[in-house]
């Protein structure tokens, strides 16, 4: 199914997907969402995601969260964004230079440094992981708090064996226990340079990297399931396979393709 809208948000705690694989189209943008197998033992899903996308600007701002103990944390960091919309989009409006990448990740640490919601933080029950990318014209941006999984496949990159953007990072978190009330607040961010021509796009949380028997933990086996087919039918097939090796763990994937018009950086002696 494909959705015209600009603004869609979920949490798993709206509809938990619990033994029933779940994929959308959002205009660009493939959404599947699956919460795990019962007679695993799973129950719940603690997964959240946020898209929006503009067309006509050439932009989307993607967040990807995979909470624990409760949703409550995704919950809480999706509203947090959600108040502060117009500001992030006004921003994505002028993302044309290096310093306006940096106006940008200024405004994304203040928005989890407000005390209001550092406060709201501390009355929460669990933390949340929280990947944030933004993708315009050809240039791809993240912030990356914990252990969500950014993957970019294009045939240069893969041909030297690179997929991975982001390095997973263990105890850092949004919520009751939060990286950013300390002193030094922990994360990670970086700028990549779209290749020429189709540029694949991929984020996951860790169920389905995670998952027994381990048919996704290497990103080559990922990305060999986009080959054929529409991209929603892939997603699905990579939702299915993990449903079929009794995954417990929730797994949402948001994937998408940009064809980059223009020249990338290329060695001086070719």
């Amino acid at each position: 199914m494909n959705k015209k809208v600009r603004d869609f948000s979920w949490v798993g705690s709206q509809g938990s997907f619990v033994d029933k694989p779940d994929v959308i189209t959002l205009n660009n943008v493939v959404l599947g969402r699956y919460g795990g197998n019962s007679k695993a033992g799973q129950y719940k899903n603690e997964d959240g995601c946020l898209v929006w996308s503009n067309e006509s600007e050439d932009w989307e701002f993607i967040m990807l969260l995979d909470a624990h103990n409760t949703a409550k944390s995704a919950e809480i960091v999706l509203k947090q964004f959600d108040k502060y919309k117009l500001e992030i989009k006004s921003l994505l409006s002028t993302l044309t230079n290096f310093y306006s990448y940096k106006n940008l990740e200024e405004k994304v640490l203040n928005i989890f440094q407000e005390k209001a919601f550092i406060e709201e933080c501390r009355n929460t029950q669990g933390e949340t992981a929280c990947l944030i990318i933004v993708r315009k014209d050809k240039y791809i941006w993240w912030f990356s708090i914990g252990d969500c999984i950014l993957y970019l496949y294009h045939p240069e990159l893969s041909a030297l064996g690179q997929y991975q953007l982001n390095q997973r990072q263990f105890f850092e978190w949004v919520g009751q226990v939060n990286t950013f009330e300390q002193s030094v607040p922990c994360f990670s961010s970086g700028i990549k340079e779209l290749r020429k021509g189709i540029n694949h796009i991929l984020l996951t949380t860790d169920g389905l990297i995670e998952c027994p028997n381990d048919p996704f933990s290497n990103p080559k086996d990922i990305f060999k399931a986009f080959l054929d087919k529409s991209d929603e039918r892939n997603v699905q097939s990579l939702l299915l396979k993990i449903q079929e090796e009794n995954v417990r763990d929730s797994t949402t994937i948001i994937s998408w393709k940009v064809n980059s018009l223009k020249e990338a950086s290329m060695p001086s002696n070719l």
